[in-house]
């Protein structure tokens, strides 16, 4: 997680600069970090909480924004089943955009045995756990020097890079291009939709796409 951890970390101190200019307090600011932890999240909340929307609209376009995981969530269900709810629970707490790419990168297929269950467990828990501090460490920098540090100094963008980076390095098959190029053309074409719902508009079409792409070969099979 070494090479990722500087762009989570500028990400996380921007959030907490953005939190304490918007008006919050320093209590409300450090429990949102610790509890909440969800960099895009809190970004779209935080300009919600400081004009004074509805609790109901801000809960609302954090869970639009986060709908994501619910698809990283599908996938790692055969990698987690085995654990006691509780750890589950706890891992889909710490789990990140990054994380989560990480760790599928590194295993393509679930445990197969008690062997691999603990190895994919110690990896998984430990690259969280590493991003976790990471952020949570900068995030609470970025609280204590908020009056400090300008929000024109752009911090958040080290953070996209970060995860431009990995997402390019798993466009490796012509179909995952296709689809993060979908996915990408989806999110620009709907960005005037409101909650980020944009997001969840690339992610469908993605989706989409690749289940219509896989059935192909079948079909042709089929067909022979």
């Amino acid at each position: 997680m070494l090479s990722v951890a500087p762009g989570m970390a500028a990400w996380g101190m921007m959030t907490g600069v953005a939190m304490i200019n918007s008006g919050m307090s320093l209590v409300e600011a450090v429990a949102m970090t610790v509890l909440v932890y969800a960099g895009s999240s809190q970004l779209a909340a935080i300009p919600l909480i400081a004009a004074g929307a509805p609790v109901a609209v801000i809960m609302a376009t954090a869970f639009c924004v986060n709908l994501r995981f619910v698809v990283f969530s599908a996938h790692m269900r055969p990698y987690l089943m085995h654990w006691p709810r509780r750890m589950r629970l706890f891992a889909g707490y710490l789990t990140t955009d990054l994380s989560y790419v990480v760790f599928t990168r590194r295993f393509h297929q679930p445990p197969q045995d008690d062997a691999q269950k603990q190895a994919q467990l110690a990896y998984l828990l430990g690259g969280c756990t590493s991003i976790w501090c990471s952020w949570q460490l900068a995030s609470l920098l970025g609280i204590a020097l908020a009056h400090s540090i300008p929000l024109h100094w752009g911090l958040g963008f080290a953070g996209i890079l970060a995860l431009l980076g990995v997402a390019c390095s798993l466009a490796s098959t012509r179909l995952r291009v296709m689809s993060a190029g979908v996915a990408g053309a989806a999110a620009v074409a709907a960005f005037a939709l409101p909650f980020k719902l944009n997001i969840v508009v690339a992610i469908a079409a993605a989706v989409a796409l690749s289940l219509m792409m896989e059935k192909i070969p079948v079909a042709r099979g089929n067909h022979q």
